[in-house]
């Protein structure tokens, strides 16, 4: 045990995850690559937990930070803050959603936190709908509204939730249906769980759920939902802070995966809009965001730093068109995935869109989820020289990954065989 591992464990919760038997200390990166405390190199193929959105010491990223910091750090919402007012005019555009307005928080917790805030307030209704396997953060609302038990440390809620099949398309009681009977199946299920509820606030939903395993409904569930959702007044809450700015590859946003509804009420976001910068926030229209009838402020939310970060990450990624990059990218490593993944008995299923692929991992022979196998295979992934993520709602037995959005070709191709190499090792 390295002397900063066990710093960290005399002074940090013990329910505070570390990666790897060996844990890593990161110390700098460059494009899709990060070094150790030792010296060792690294393909990233998670990116902080999908952060590092474009690249990692993007120039025009640290240089946007410098000089912003050379000007002024920090003045909170309390005045006129320039950096801010442009992003969010270019996040307010690009979501699509009328007339709207957009409010900065310093994380993805903080935006769902907010969000759920905003709809239990707008509809008069603590009653929250949300999907099983799902993840919306840690604080204590958005944990009362993750449907999955692993991250859910308490059963104590400051809100009533009631939770809805559809986030899982190869799990569960529907599984074996085609996708247009999943749908229906669904909708039947949502339609039911309404007629025994009073008046629910908003369904919060991921288009794709980053830490349940990167599981996703067939095109065109929430769409489907949507309708049904209009009907009861209930507002759709879009949980796009793993599946925004463009990373699933055919879409900008997820939720445009089911755009026969139209954008959400509420959308919201973070991690890679900041490249690693703690930005975090939430876009609705108007008349739902303005329906708080008291006042608030955000200290840190909309840091003139962060803002001026997120607006040349934004400028970056629009300017070199990293979503089709993503597509293309992100469709050739899922295709090379597909193939390691019909040679190995423990590979159940490879999944994804874009940069943003799951590998569920089994018992051979059978559907039971193999947690020691995907730590195995974190570690021998490791070893080769490539840093993955894990998680899944069957006991964490799902590989993650989710480069950053600049990832090339070959940088594909390498990731893929040291990945092929870590499941034989592991397997």
């Amino acid at each position: 045990m390295t002397g900063l591992h066990e710093r960290h464990l005399a002074v940090s919760p013990d329910w505070l995850a570390l990666y790897y038997r060996h844990p890593l200390e990161l110390t700098h990166g460059e494009g899709r690559h990060v070094w150790d405390a030792d010296g060792n190199r690294y393909l990233d193929f998670f990116g902080g937990i999908l952060t590092t959105m474009t690249a990692h010491a993007l120039p025009e990223v640290t240089k946007a930070v410098s000089e912003q910091a050379g000007r002024i750090i920090h003045s909170s919402t309390l005045y006129l803050n320039r950096p801010m007012v442009d992003l969010a005019e270019r996040v307010a555009a690009l979501s699509r959603i009328p007339d709207a307005r957009v409010f900065f928080t310093t994380s993805g917790t903080e935006a769902n936190d907010t969000a759920l805030m905003l709809a239990t307030a707008y509809r008069g209704s603590n009653q929250i709908l949300a999907m099983r396997n799902s993840y919306h953060g840690r604080s204590f609302s958005a944990v009362s509204v993750t449907g999955n038990r692993a991250w859910s440390p308490t059963a104590l809620s400051p809100l009533q939730t009631l939770y809805v099949h559809g986030g899982v398309r190869h799990r569960g009681p529907y599984a074996d249906l085609d996708d247009a009977a999943f749908i229906r199946a669904c909708v039947a299920d949502l339609e039911d769980l309404l007629g025994h509820t009073r008046n629910p606030a908003a369904l919060i939903a991921e288009p794709v759920q980053g830490v349940g395993g990167f599981t996703a409904p067939p095109d065109g569930l929430y769409a489907a939902f949507r309708e049904v959702l209009d009907r009861h007044g209930v507002l759709w809450i879009s949980d796009e802070v793993q599946t925004g700015w463009g990373r699933t590859g055919d879409h900008f946003w997820g939720w445009q995966a089911h755009a026969s509804s139209g954008p959400p009420d509420i959308l919201t976001f973070a991690k890679g809009i900041g490249n690693g910068m703690s930005i975090g926030g939430v876009v609705a229209r108007a008349d739902v965001m303005n329906c708080l009838d008291a006042n608030s402020i955000s200290t840190f939310g909309g840091s003139p730093v962060t803002m001026a970060a997120g607006l040349a990450n934004l400028s970056y990624l629009l300017e070199h068109d990293l979503q089709s990059n993503a597509r293309r990218v992100g469709g050739l490593l899922i295709e090379r995935l597909r193939a390691l993944g019909a040679r190995s008995p423990a590979v159940r299923e490879v999944r994804g869109r874009g940069l943003m692929i799951g590998v569920e991992l089994v018992r051979p022979g059978t559907d039971v989820a193999d947690p020691d196998a995907a730590a195995a295979v974190l570690e021998a992934a490791r070893a080769g020289g490539l840093l993955i993520g894990k998680g899944g709602g069957h006991d964490t037995s799902v590989l993650r990954i989710a480069p950053p959005m600049s990832l090339t070709v070959a940088e594909a191709e390498e990731g893929a065989s040291i990945l092929g190499d870590a499941l034989r090792a592991a397997g």
